[in-house]
């Protein structure tokens, strides 16, 4: 089955840690870009992070920039968020996608970050 699986939402209080996993199946993950996106507020998912196939690249949001960190691990399909410092703002439903070809993503169900005291 063609799909991106995220998992390690959770509620943490500010300051805290979580880290976030996305496992891919039915495809080949070693060739695929990658990249976490958040709901947001608005109309359009904010970009998180996102990781080139040999994960020697990556990108940030400005808003997350020095806190989180993407990294991939292409022998294990999965790639994974890891987010320090949480602010109560990084509060959110986090979606793992893949980017198969231009204009077509597979994108999971999301995972639930809830950043509370």
């Amino acid at each position: 089955q063609v799909q991106v699986v995220e998992s390690g939402g959770g509620v943490v209080q500010p300051g805290g840690s979580l880290r976030l996993s996305c496992a891919g199946s039915g495809f080949i993950f070693s060739t695929k870009a990658m990249s976490w996106y958040r709901q947001g507020s608005g109309d359009e998912r904010e970009l998180v992070a996102s990781i080139s196939t040999d994960g020697r690249s990556t990108t940030y949001a400005d808003s997350v920039k020095g806190r989180f960190t993407i990294s991939r691990d292409n022998a294990k399909d999965t790639v994974s968020l890891q987010m320090n410092s949480l602010k109560p703002e990084d509060t959110d439903v986090y979606f793992c996608y893949a980017h198969l070809r231009p204009g077509f993503n597979l994108v999971g169900q999301g995972t639930q970050v809830t950043v509370s005291s």
